[in-house]
């Protein structure tokens, strides 16, 4: 079975037409998505599944819930959206109502038994943006479980807050870095390209668009892509943020610098999706830098 980050496959979204299709679904134990309609006062999660509603009890809502190791924030935050779940049979209400009684955290431990545990550092995988804060993005890794991006490990290229690189919602791709004491650290600025792979999209004497990362005493830093970026002279009404046209005056390897002159301050406009240098399969040792360059920038998994 694949495991998917929430609202990722649309192909999960449950809809039962009948009570059999319920059955099924029981017996097979197969993971389903369906949109929160409602957390209720005592906190469980009221799913939408087509033909009916499917009850999540609180502490079926997510691992962690019943240990005290997660907060019910998790569970409130999740109306609107789709959740993961495994249909686990009926239960007779009060008022003789039959309910559908849904658990997501038993399709959480299926994803961390099989799949999760299972992942290779250096291991590529599709991820969902979740949450934005200023030390890293939270990333939901398949089936509501999140794990982080440190902001040092977004970009080779200086940001001052992961939302100059990713926004909530989004879908990206990234690599397994580090496992410590079960707790897994993710990265995304391998999968974007060496040194030498960005720069040689660039040339001396072309004026090209980068975004100013970085205003220093002693310059400018103008973010050309993702994995690279340029220094220019300071100017006059630069602001971190603004995109800016930048003539290109020297590209020298050895001391991976661009050097750069701010021609004129450009219009905002939307930022163009990340371009992946590479995209599946395993990394074992990744090297920024170019060969014979000053300094070795490498990272190596695991």
């Amino acid at each position: 079975m694949k495991f998917y980050p929430e609202g990722a496959n649309d192909a999960l979204l449950a809809e039962f037409c009948d009570y059999s299709d319920v059955k099924s679904a029981i017996d097979s134990k197969e993971i389903f998505e369906g949109r929160v309609l409602l957390c209720d006062r005592q906190h469980n999660l009221h799913v939408d599944i087509g033909f009916a509603e499917g009850i999540i009890p609180r502490g079926e809502g997510a691992v962690g819930i019943l240990e005290g190791t997660v907060r019910d924030i998790a569970l409130i935050s999740k109306v609107g959206k789709r959740v993961c779940f495994r249909v686990v049979g009926f239960q007779r209400e009060s008022d003789g109502k039959k309910s559908i009684i849904l658990s997501r955290r038993m399709a959480q431990l299926q994803c961390i038994d099989e799949y999760i545990n299972l992942l290779a550092c250096g291991e590529i995988i599709d991820a969902r943006v979740t949450r934005l804060e200023g030390f890293g993005a939270f990333i939901d890794i398949g089936c509501g479980i999140n794990s982080l991006i440190p902001i040092d490990m977004l970009s080779v290229s200086r940001i001052s807050h992961p939302r100059e690189r990713l926004h909530e919602g989004e879908m990206i791709k990234c690599a397994l870095k580090s496992r410590d004491d079960g707790k897994l650290t993710f990265t995304l600025k391998e999968l974007l390209g060496t040194w030498e792979e960005n720069a040689a999209r660039f040339f001396v004497g072309e004026t090209v668009t980068g975004i100013v990362r970085s205003v220093e005493s002693y310059g400018v830093f103008v973010e050309l892509t993702p994995n690279l970026a340029g220094l220019a002279e300071l100017g006059a009404q630069i602001e971190a943020g603004q995109r800016v046209s930048v003539f290109i005056k020297s590209i020298i390897p050895e001391r991976m610098k661009i050097k750069l002159v701010v021609v004129d301050v450009c219009p905002k406009q939307a930022e163009p999706p990340l371009e992946y240098r590479i995209s599946s399969g395993t990394i074992r040792h990744w090297r920024y830098s170019p060969s014979g360059a000053d300094r070795v920038v490498e990272t190596v998994f695991g």
